[in-house]
């Protein structure tokens, strides 16, 4: 009769906790079940409820579920709607139905937060719907015997599961696969992983709009579906109604991707999001003046006229140049203007809001980075977010912790990172559509993502970096979609080690040329196989060719020794640009096909000749778990 960790009939006292509901003073307890852990539903659902049940099995699992657990009467519970709620008593359980028969308590207890809704339309709508009520609207009254508990916890699964997890076009989904591996498990980690802040505030928003828009589109197509008559008459009305739901359909489906894509743990970080980024520049001064901000927690006489010496007078200025001083750094970041300059002297700052650069200014650290410290503290979506024209950053240690979201964004124009040294959490730098990163000589790793995100149709410049210790060196975001534009990227001299996955990593879909080659592959070498076998022997091995080899291998063993550091990082580099040109390649060839689909046999030279901008060199790529370069298909 246990279907979960939590209470027995043979025990006395209830395992659960107790809360009081808001609004009635004299309404009871009930059972506080709305706070399990992740691995308490999760096993619920996977070992009790559903199993290894199909979509169109759920109710059917469900109601065995409940049957199996639940008391059929004798219990309370509140019935909550969004005019009333009442407490009432339970007399009898439809499994099947998933509804509870119930009746007012004695006494009568209610609160009512419609005024125009009496006592009288309660009764009629309890008639209405035959005394029978869904069991996600009923909380249970808590009861301290423990008899009660499964039932309580019967119930609360229920409601979590239809308002959660379950989606309207959940039945339409094919019978050939596992539901609670194929939908459940995702959205319920996706779930928890929001109540966590694990997932950005921007991606939650996204996810909540497209559930939206799938629900209406659904909505519209099943009246659509339910309006196209039965019989086989072949009228235009018919016609065009069945056009209509087609298309409907495809945008159902384009939907669910997006969401399935969201709800993969793995997917919703590699793919991202567009996010807009509604920073507003402020321009220049109405006085046309610029300001150079200096950031101290203390000034001294000596450390100013250091300042003045190295930084804010190094030459004889003919003009008067305007200085503020600040003690907290996000106050001189907000401060600046167009062409403003942030100067920052020694010292460890912790941050606990957002830098937010959307005019060209710069960030300077006075010292080496190590000696400026800046270390993001607190809930937050970012760290560091640029839209300005032309940022500059340089001689700054930029520490990230307790984040959902990288360590520096840079959504539009450019932004220039010099010198600086970067301790990441989750991501690391995020280089979006349009925008332009140039960084050079920093030193960037921790990131439990990517360290660097190249998205398509932007411009990343990695000049003598070292990226390391990072789940994925670099990332280059699928470009070959019809609506993004190649990516231009140089990476000259970068040491990219030690990191789990791939030192570069290109993610794409696969394409049906992929599946080919593949097969191609697979031919060829069975071909092989069967030929050298038909020469040499059942064996399928050449005779000799070992014995023959061993002593070419050793003779110049000592040459490929001292050439092998450098060819294998040439190699390296070689293979990263090949496979980005050749990916590039592809998107063309997609482009002139679709093109030729549309009639247009003779493209413009400038749209045709999009292959990626790469150039690649000198860069080594050390002691990362998979290698130097990968491909990640979808």
């Amino acid at each position: 009769n246990s279907c979960n960790d939590y209470g027995s009939r043979d025990k006395l006292g209830s395992a659960l906790g107790r809360t009081v509901p808001d609004g009635n003073v004299l309404f009871p307890d009930i059972f506080h079940t709305d706070r399990l852990l992740f691995y308490e539903r999760f096993k619920a659902y996977q070992d009790y409820i559903l199993a290894d049940c199909k979509a169109s099995e759920v109710k059917e699992f469900t109601a065995e579920y409940l049957e199996k657990v639940m008391e059929p009467s004798g219990w309370q519970a509140i019935w909550r709607t969004n005019v009333f709620e009442v407490v009432v008593e339970v007399i009898d359980v439809e499994y099947s139905a998933l509804k509870a028969v119930v009746q007012f308590s004695e006494p009568f207890l209610c609160d009512l937060r419609d005024s125009t809704f009496t006592l009288e339309c309660m009764q009629e709508l309890l008639e209405l719907k035959e005394r029978r009520i869904p069991l996600q609207e009923l909380w249970v009254v808590y009861d301290e015997s423990g008899e009660f508990d499964q039932t309580a916890l019967a119930v609360e699964h229920v409601r979590f599961f239809y308002q959660c997890i379950w989606r309207t076009w959940d039945e339409e989904e094919e019978d050939d696969f596992d539901y609670f591996v194929r939908c459940v498990e995702p959205r319920l980690r996706l779930h928890y992983d929001i109540l966590e802040h694990r997932v950005p505030s921007g991606l939650v928003a996204d996810y909540q709009n497209l559930l939206s828009q799938c629900e209406e589109v659904y909505r519209r197509f099943l009246n659509v579906r339910n309006s196209i008559p039965s019989s086989d008459s072949d009228s235009e009305v018919e016609n065009v109604s069945m056009v209509e739901g087609l298309k409907l359909y495809e945008e159902i489906e384009h939907l669910k991707q997006k969401l399935k894509l969201i709800e993969n743990p793995l997917l919703r970080y590699v793919f991202g999001y567009q996010k807009y980024s509604g920073l507003q520049a402020k321009g220049s001064r109405p006085a046309g003046t610029r300001i150079t901000h200096v950031v101290s927690s203390t000034v001294t006489t000596s450390l100013l006229q250091a300042l003045i010496r190295d930084k804010l007078c190094p030459e004889p200025c003919g003009k008067e140049l305007e200085i503020q001083f600040h003690s907290d750094l996000l106050t001189a970041v907000n401060a600046c203007y167009e062409g403003d300059r942030v100067v920052i002297c020694p010292g460890h700052y912790v941050v606990y809001g957002v830098f937010c650069i959307a005019d060209s200014v710069e960030l300077e650290g006075y010292g080496l980075p190590d000696d400026i410290v800046i270390e993001k503290r607190g809930k937050g979506d970012n760290f560091v977010n640029c839209t300005g024209a032309n940022i500059r950053i340089s001689s700054l240690k930029l520490v990230q912790h307790d984040a959902v979201e990288g360590i520096l964004n840079v959504h539009h124009g450019k932004t220039t990172l010099e010198n600086c040294v970067l301790q990441c959490k989750t991501t690391g730098i995020t280089v979006r559509t349009s925008a332009e990163l140039l960084m050079k000589k920093s030193d960037l790793y921790g990131a439990k993502g990517a360290g660097v995100e190249i998205y398509p149709g932007s411009t990343c410049t990695l000049l003598d970096n070292g990226i390391h210790h990072c789940k994925e060196g670099i990332l280059i975001k699928n470009f070959l979609d019809e609506h993004y534009d190649i990516p231009k990227i140089t990476m000259v001299n970068n040491m990219v080690h030690n990191n789990e996955g791939y030192g570069v990593v290109l993610v794409r879909p696969m394409m049906p040329s992929d599946v080919k080659d593949a097969s191609a592959e697979r031919t060829k070498g069975i071909l092989l196989f069967l030929e050298e076998t038909a020469k040499n022997g059942k064996s399928g091995i050449p005779k000799g060719s070992r014995q023959e080899k061993l002593p070419e291998c050793v003779t110049g063993e000592l040459k490929l020794y001292e050439q092998a550091g450098i060819a294998e990082q040439a190699e390296d580099n070689d293979e990263i640009a090949n496979e980005l040109g050749a990916t590039s390649v592809k998107k063309s060839q997609m482009q002139k096909k679709r093109l030729s689909e549309l009639g247009i046999t003779e493209a413009d030279d400038n749209l045709m000749s999009q292959e990626m901008f790469v150039s690649i060199v000198g860069n080594q790529f050390k002691w990362n778990g998979k290698g130097s370069f990968g491909t990640f298909l979808f």
